[in-house]
Parts: structure tokens; C-alpha cells; sequence
């Protein structure tokens, strides 16, 4: 078994350069050569990999935009990227947003994807524990600060009757964790696709409960306040080639699939394409802003004022600007 844990490495991408080339070579109307290059973070875990297929298919490029690329292991990482003005746009759920608006003014742009099924409390196969009261007194590895840290520790944990010090929490980073778990370093693991599903197919770990029964967990594409107030016409743009690509979710899933498989064994990890499929398959892509939005995330505001993370709930009139993806679709 081999487990990718190596850095990515900061990589430039330049979609394209020149507003001839974009005009005559794409189709691309001439006025969008002044769209603004966009320092685009993502996590390379599977919350991650619609964003990574966006950047690699092509509709960017389509739609006039150029950007860099800024990858790591989770999106609350990319959060304090953004809070940083390290990046200008980024994908995480509805805590580490709520967060990041606290701490940095950032605004959602579009909820991207719903991603609960994604995410698992999983234990070691071989201590035989089929239940998440059964980790009192265990080493949970647990990506700390993250959304479905919080979660787990804030929700899931205490449904369980466990409190903060009735298990060991092991700050480890999603892709560290099936490492751990092999090695028998943790006991359990609070983690995301794709590294469920190895540790699942190697025997490794069995599943106690995964997140979608308590929560959907919306994926956000961030962004910060300077950067949509400057280029609001390269975010619409942007959400447009948002849209093509949840349209190639769903009618090109082979050439969706292939592209992000291929990301995944460059990086080292071996699993079968049927394991993969069923992990990718597991992130609902839909841009939008569902009606029950709001009232979901002043439930995880409140949830975080509780935990003493924030001190108030976002205004979410100004935390989300819905008018961009309005226009995009319009």
C-alpha cells in the first residue's frame, strides 16, 4: 500500500495570454481579455477536486480567465490562505466560512457542492469498534480547526456523549491519516474522501458514522472582499464556467472522473479506478443558493458562538453575495 503524504507544491498555471489569441483561438469576446488573474486555493482532497477539474478543463480559458493555483491538504488551511490575502478564491464548508468571514471579511460567491458523504469517523479494523461512544478513552487523528473537525468535535462527538478530553485528539492532516491508521498510531480518524475509501478497500479501517446523516455540509466558494469588490465581471465569469463544469458532472463523469484519477496516481497513491469512482461519486456538484441556507448556517454560527470560535454570527446579506451567480445565470 502506498499513501501519498508528500507537500504540493505551489504550481503556476497561466490559462492563456493575449486578448488576440483568446478572441480568435476560443470564441472568447475581446472584452474579457481584461478579466483579472485569480489566485485560485483548493484542497487537494476530494471537497477539493471539482475546483481541480474546473482548472483543468479547459472552461476557464473559455470564459477569459487566467489564474495560479495554490494547493493544500484542507480547506480550512486555504481559509487562513484567504484571511492572509495569500489567495483570492477558495472552497471550504459552512464553519471554516464563518470563521473566515469573522476573521477576515470573506463572502461565499456560490455554495459549490454538498459533501457529506464524503466525510466518516472511521476506527481501526482490528480493535473491532462499531460505534463513536466506543472511542472514549482512543487516539482520534483529527484535522484541528478544520469544518468537519469542528463538527465532529462540536456535534457528532457530544451526540456520543464524549466531551473534549474523553478521547485524545491527534492533530493530523487528511492525507496523514490512513498512514496513522496503518502504522496504529491513532485509533481512529476523522477524515474525507479519497482516504476513506483506501482505508475501507485495504482492510484498514471500518466506518462509524459518516457525516451526511448530521449534515449535508455545503462546500462555499469564497472569496475576499477586495477581490470581487475590484473584478465583479471576472467572478461572473468565473461562476459561468462554474456551471458548465457541474453540467460535466453529470453528463461527462468518465472524462470528470479520468482527469481527477489521473491527479491522485501522479501523487503517488495507488487504488483501483473502481475505488476511486465510488469516492468521487460521493461529492454532489450543484452551484447554487438552496433556501435553507440561511438558516443552516446561522445554526453552525451559533454552534461556533456556543464553542467560544467567534463571537457573533455573520450578517448573511453581506456574507453572501448571491447577485454574482444570479448574473452568471441570467
Amino acid at each position: 500500500m502506498t499513501i501519498w503524504n508528500k507537500p504540493i507544491s505551489r504550481r503556476h498555471t497561466l490559462a492563456l495570454t493575449g486578448g488576440g489569441l483568446l478572441a480568435a483561438g476560443l470564441g472568447v469576446r475581446p472584452s474579457q481579455a481584461a478579466m483579472a488573474e485569480i489566485r485560485q486555493g483548493y484542497q487537494t482532497n476530494m471537497w477539493g477536486m471539482p475546483t481541480y477539474y474546473l482548472m483543468h478543463s479547459g472552461l476557464l480559458e473559455k470564459n477569459g480567465i487566467k489564474f495560479q493555483d495554490f494547493g493544500v491538504p484542507s480547506g480550512n488551511l486555504t481559509m487562513q490562505q484567504m484571511v492572509a490575502r495569500q489567495v483570492d478564491l477558495g472552497t471550504f464548508a459552512g464553519p471554516s466560512f464563518i470563521i473566515g468571514n469573522a476573521k477576515g471579511g470573506l463572502v461565499a460567491i456560490a455554495k459549490i457542492e454538498n459533501v457529506g458523504k464524503t466525510a466518516r469517523v472511521m476506527a481501526r479494523k482490528d480493535l473491532g469498534i462499531t460505534k463513536v461512544e466506543q472511542l472514549r478513552g482512543k487516539k482520534v487523528a483529527n484535522q484541528t480547526g478544520s469544518s468537519i473537525g469542528n463538527i465532529f468535535v462540536d456535534q457528532i462527538a457530544t451526540k456520543a456523549g464524549l466531551h473534549k478530553g474523553d478521547y485524545q485528539e491527534i492533530r493530523t492532516n487528511v492525507n496523514d491519516m490512513v498512514s496513522a491508521m496503518a502504522a496504529k498510531t491513532v485509533d481512529a480518524m476523522v477524515c474525507v474522501e479519497p482516504y476513506n475509501a483506501i482505508a475501507e478497500d485495504e482492510g484498514i479501517a471500518n466506518t462509524l458514522v459518516d457525516f451526511y446523516s448530521f449534515d449535508k455540509l455545503p462546500v462555499f466558494m469564497a472569496a475576499t472582499p477586495e477581490f470581487v469588490d475590484k473584478n465583479p465581471d471576472t467572478v461572473v465569469a468565473y461562476l459561468k464556467a462554474w456551471l458548465e463544469c457541474a453540467k460535466q458532472f453529470k453528463t461527462e463523469y468518465d472524462k470528470v472522473s479520468e482527469t481527477v484519477y489521473k491527479f491522485y496516481t501522479s501523487k503517488g497513491y495507488k487504488m483501483s479506478k473502481g475505488t476511486f469512482a465510488k469516492a468521487l461519486g460521493r461529492v454532489e456538484v450543484d452551484p447554487g443558493w438552496p433556501a435553507d441556507l440561511d438558516p443552516y448556517m446561522q445554526h453552525h454560527a451559533e454552534v461556533l458562538i456556543k464553542a467560544k470560535k467567534i463571537k457573533k454570527a455573520p450578517d448573511w446579506n453581506t456574507a453572501f453575495r448571491k447577485d454574482f451567480l444570479k448574473k452568471a445565470m441570467g
